[in-house]
């Protein structure tokens, strides 16, 4: 991760050099206090050894520094002014919003010029006029909004992180678990069923970025900022963390280990030693993936490289290249050797492992970095971007998107259901839910009782036949993860 570099200046200029302006406590012009340099009051009592010549272009000096000061103070009192005007309309808009239960800002090109001539307008006429047209296009949106297919309700509220929270992830169907990756160093497993944090892992130095469960295995995969992915062992009950149980079990010097990292006490137990650490990034690695069977991980790093390992025995496979800038997030197939890696520099690759010697094809349709990029069970990957866009494209044709879904935020670690409902998460705060023909079902409520306060960072959906009191999961960074109930209006 990048350090700050802190420099200590310890010399200090000689006093009747320095130039000590009053700090502006008040936005009224009478605070501002007229500044007379040393030299000019050293003069007024005749004990100045200065030059007249040097005098007098210091006090001319000295007049620009005051009128430039002043331009600057009225400028920046002038631009308050207009934040303070937007952020008053904002406030009076997201309102207007709530209250009326619809998308606010999923607009069409005609309310975009709009909103658009909403904000250049001047007077107080042209402000209305603008409101009574925005009233009206809400209006026709809102009549012709035939109910929402989808049914979004808040079940479970999860809390113990100490810092934003980078990626959810869902165990396989069986076990009622949610893990999440924190900035604060730590990854946690969560019981669905009672929102209690049942074992923390404190293996990482930096900050854990994302998290997946093994396919078939009590296993976790965590990358972090320290440069390093780690597998570690999570078979949890209800109470405190026990050993392996199967044939899988633990030699005795490693359970000692075990024992000791999650000996009892009071709090969430915690982990700190990993069954196998994955090393030979040289940059903080964003995000790691099981491919199906969970024999080999997939990584993705800052140092613009992606690494494939084997988990038996830790060994790095082979290092893939090809992106020009920092990788963003990495994602596997659920049943075939393909694997997507997601870029800074607006690009996704496809990795193809399923013959001996990988081949790759890059997506280009992006204008800013790529997100996220995940596989639906169709055979489509989903793309995300800070660009404001989800696109939907089929792996046989790279040349264009299927679709394209329109946001007025950026986009962060989007999912996609086995049904084809694809949760966008927004920098903005929403998540909203399109399917893959691009088409809007639902947008997750957000009130001052429900929903995130910053961010929307990551979404994970929980298999259909997992019979979990919560099928939808998010997490940001204020903090919370929130257990949704996501149903189908017509299984209601």
């Amino acid at each position: 991760m990048p350090q700050d570099v802190v420099q200590n200046h310890t010399t200090k200029p000689p006093k009747s050099k320095r130039i000590n302006i009053p700090r502006v406590q008040s936005n009224t012009e009478s605070d501002i206090q007229p500044y007379q340099c040393p030299s000019v009051r050293s003069d007024m009592d005749g004990d100045s050894i200065i030059p007249p010549i040097f005098r007098a272009r210091l006090n001319e000096l000295f007049l620009q520094i005051e009128k430039e000061f002043e331009n600057l103070y009225a400028e920046n009192i002038n631009l308050q002014e207009k934040i303070d005007n937007l952020n008053e309309r904002l406030e009076r808009e997201s309102f207007v919003g709530d209250k009326q239960s619809y998308d606010f800002t999923d607009f069409d090109n005609t309310s975009s010029k709009s909103l658009s001539k909403q904000k250049s307008a001047s007077g107080s006429s042209q402000k209305v006029k603008t409101a009574h047209k925005l009233k009206a296009q809400t209006s026709k949106i809102v009549s012709s909004f035939k109910g929402p297919t989808v049914s979004c309700s808040l079940v479970r509220e999860f809390s113990g992180h100490k810092d934003g929270i980078w990626d959810v992830a869902v165990a396989r169907p069986g076990q009622p678990l949610v893990g999440t990756a924190s900035a604060d160093h730590t990854a946690c497993i969560w019981s669905v069923d009672s929102g209690r944090s049942l074992l923390q892992y404190q293996g990482h130095q930096g900050s854990v970025n994302s998290v997946r469960f093994h396919p078939n295995r009590d296993l976790v995969l965590t990358s972090s900022g320290d440069q390093t992915a780690h597998v570690w062992q999570a078979v949890v009950t209800w109470d405190q963390p026990k050993l392996h149980s199967s044939e899988e079990d633990l030699d005795s010097c490693e359970k000692d280990e075990y024992n000791d990292d999650v000996a009892a006490s009071e709090g969430t137990p915690s982990l700190r030693t990993p069954v196998c650490e994955l090393t030979g990034h040289t940059g903080v690695v964003m995000a790691a993936d099981w491919l199906p069977g969970g024999e080999q991980v997939i990584t993705a790093s800052w140092d613009r490289t992606a690494n494939l390992y084997d988990v038996e025995t830790c060994e790095l496979l082979h290092s893939l290249s090809g992106h020009d800038q920092e990788l963003t997030h990495t994602s596997s197939h659920h049943s075939q050797r393909l694997v997507v890696t997601s870029s800074r520099d607006t690009t996704f690759r496809l990795w193809d492992f399923r013959e001996p010697i990988h081949s790759v094809s890059v997506f280009q349709g992006h204008t800013e970095t790529v997100t996220s990029a995940v596989f639906t069970r169709e055979d489509k990957v989903v793309s995300g971007s800070d660009d404001r866009s989800v696109k939907v494209w089929d792996l046989r044709n790279m040349r264009s998107p299927l679709a394209t879904i329109r946001s007025d935020s950026a986009v962060n670690r989007l999912a996609v259901s086995g049904t084809g409902v694809v949760a966008i998460p927004h920098d903005n705060r929403q998540v909203r839910l399109f399917d893959l023909s691009g088409q809007r079902i639902a947008r997750l409520p957000r009130t001052s009782r429900q929903g995130h306060r910053r961010m929307v960072s990551s979404v994970a959906w929980a298999e259909e036949n997992a019979n979990l009191l919560c099928n939808f999961f998010s997490c940001g960074f204020d903090r919370l993860i929130l257990g949704w109930s996501v149903q189908s209006c017509k299984d209601l």
